[in-house]
């Protein structure tokens, strides 16, 4: 009798709020690891679209309803593209944008997390164990970065993030950050993997 074929997953993901450092440690383990990197957050219009979303669209509805509810409506489109990203990338490193792992429909985490539990190694990524002084971090850092303190139309999308239980559902693991370096923090990551 002939074993199956191994399931063909990416070999790490990066998940959390936005300000965690996704996309700077997936670059720097993708590149020590010799693997692929995929920034979701750049990578997904044509994922989007294969759901009927573009960003245009998205911009529309902020404009209609505000962030908070196109963010909703969005939801189905932005679990399409994990799922998608997830089975078009066997043995990458994925960064997943914050929208990317929360949801106010079950039914689309429940996507997420099924495409997901295919990955071996799922990293929720935050500065500290402590809430606040992590929400501090975050903050800042996205202040100094973006120019955006996440705060729109009255909700704090960073807060929103950080308490997310569906994030840590589908995390394998979490690392605090802590005042590493990206090279610091990487090195951590593939000695504990």
């Amino acid at each position: 009798m002939s074993r199956p074929a191994p399931i063909e997953a990416p070999w790490m993901v990066l998940v959390g709020p936005a300000g965690t450092g996704k996309t700077t440690l997936g670059r720097e383990i993708a590149a020590r690891t010799h693997r692929p990197f995929v920034d979701l957050d750049a990578a997904a219009d044509r994922y989007y679209a294969e759901a009927g979303w573009t960003i245009d669209r998205l911009r529309e509805r902020i404009a209609a309803a505000g962030r908070l509810a196109a963010e909703t409506e969005w939801e189905p489109a932005r679990a399409h593209a994990v799922a998608r990203a997830v089975a078009d990338h066997p043995g990458a490193v994925i960064a997943l944008g914050a929208g990317h792992t929360s949801y106010t429909d079950h039914h689309h985490l429940v996507t997420v997390r099924t495409a997901l539990s295919r990955c071996p190694d799922v990293v929720r990524l935050l500065p500290s164990p402590d809430r606040e002084i992590s929400l501090s971090v975050l903050r800042r850092r996205c202040t100094e970065s973006k120019g955006r303190t996440w705060i729109i139309d009255g909700h704090d999308f960073l807060a929103h993030w950080l308490d997310d239980p569906g994030t840590a559902q589908i995390a394998t693991r979490t690392i605090h950050t802590q005042d590493d370096t990206p090279a610091q923090i990487t090195a951590r990551l593939l000695r504990s993997g």
